[in-house]
């Protein structure tokens, strides 16, 4: 590991907004933030707001300037590319918003029952290979159910059009509300201040030429869940890693 992360991974040691805890250093089957992160990180009564996948933090950041009474926290864990978001909180001297560098494959053992209002989801990798890595996978909204709130709302915004059909059939497939959707979110009447916060992936994304999608959807919890029987087209130009082709 490089001199520069080894910096970025001390410093962020030191920032009390930030929670590191991948499932090699998880020491017990639940951590001991789940179901406290109000009353004990945040230490309020606000919502919270999680960015699965948040990359370098930019969403969460500006979601926290935008809405001073709610809580949102960024999770990933690339903690080199959220170490850019949790320093640009602690020098803007933002309450409502932390980071846990952690995987989302374990993101239940977090946040107890009815912890978290909405997540975010900013421009995942779409995981055309293998569904149960996808982060609207049922493999995943299984867990979302047991820490969403009934009424709580998934977003996703992506440049895949791969992942945008396969959420949507995901979504219609198991009844899911569906709040919102575009295939082209800034050619909608959608699109809002929060909508066109961009992240670093967005803009590498639209100065290709590529059009955002935008889809919002209520998780029912009252029967299992089904993976939609769809063949969906594969994305040209990318390979099925995050890299996209030149």
């Amino acid at each position: 590991m490089g001199k520069n992360k080894l910096a970025k991974f001390a410093e962020m040691a030191t920032y009390e907004h930030v929670v590191q805890a991948p499932y090699n250093k998880l020491d017990q089957k639940n951590h001991e933030l789940k179901g406290m992160w109000a009353a004990k990180f945040f230490k309020n009564d606000h919502p919270i707001i999680l960015e699965l996948g948040c990359g370098k933090g930019e969403y969460s950041v500006s979601l926290a300037e935008y809405f001073p009474d709610k809580n949102f926290l960024g999770v990933d864990i690339k903690g080199a590319r959220m170490w850019k978001g949790s320093k640009l909180a602690y020098d803007k001297g933002l309450k409502n918003v932390g980071f846990l560098r952690t995987n989302i494959e374990i993101i239940d053992a977090f946040f107890g029952a009815c912890e978290v209002d909405e997540i975010w989801l900013t421009f995942p990798d779409p995981q055309m290979k293998k569904y149960t890595k996808r982060l609207t996978s049922t493999n995943f909204m299984n867990k979302y159910q047991h820490f969403l709130k009934p009424g709580g709302i998934v977003h996703l915004k992506t440049d895949s059009n791969f992942q945008y059909q396969y959420t949507l059939a995901m979504a219609k497939e198991n009844g899911f509300p569906i709040v919102a959707e575009t295939d082209d979110l800034y050619k909608s009447a959608l699109l809002d201040e929060v909508l066109s916060i961009q992240t670093f992936y967005e803009k590498q994304w639209r100065e290709r030429g590529l059009p955002i999608k935008y889809l919002a959807f209520h998780i029912n919890r009252d029967k299992p869940l089904c993976e939609p029987d769809v063949e969906i087209e594969k994305d040209p130009y990318r390979s099925f890693g995050r890299t996209a082709r030149e």
